[in-house]
């Protein structure tokens, strides 16, 4: 009779941590990602005054620099929520964008926020690439032969 009684506990037991476990898996995880720049020391950064140096020295290094003009900064901030396996969620986005001229002065500073996202599909087509397309039996055996030592007399892998 009391076997039976501490297993009835112990199964309530059980299971009450088994719900709570679900429950707090579920519990939205918040992050905050990027450079935030101060607004005070945004505030220093004055147009055809402030140089490269002098916004690395207040703000730090960009989150980012525009991929055909290094001449344009970002510092991106961001407020994601994930829930358990959903896609994650973006609360909040800030980006300043910094442009500087060929003296690297700067030119212009811009705000921009969750209203000046656009959404981008990207194409679905694969970029082609040159050279002999392999198919998958090929691909697959092809990788045997680089686990094999031709040093060592029994094969294997490993660097002794």
């Amino acid at each position: 009779m009391v076997f039976k009684l501490i297993n009835t506990h112990l199964l309530r037991a059980a299971a009450i941590v088994a719900c709570a476990t679900v429950l707090f898996g579920c519990q939205p995880t918040v992050d905050l990602r990027g450079n935030t720049p101060e607004a005070s020391k945004l505030s220093q950064i004055q147009v055809g005054k402030t140089d490269k140096t002098t916004v690395t020295e207040l703000l730090g290094s960009p989150s980012s620099v525009a991929e055909f003009d290094p001449n344009i900064w970002y510092y991106v901030n961001a407020k994601t929520e994930d829930i358990a396996f959903l896609k994650t969620q973006t609360l909040d986005q800030n980006v300043v964008k910094i442009t500087f001229d060929k003296s690297n002065v700067v030119q212009s500073v811009d705000k921009l926020g969750m209203k000046d996202a656009e959404t981008i599909t990207p194409n679905p087509n694969a970029t082609p690439s040159r050279g002999r397309q392999f198919s998958w039996i090929e691909e697959f055996l092809g990788n045997f032969g680089r686990f094999v030592s031709k040093n060592r007399p029994g094969g294997g892998s490993g660097g002794y």
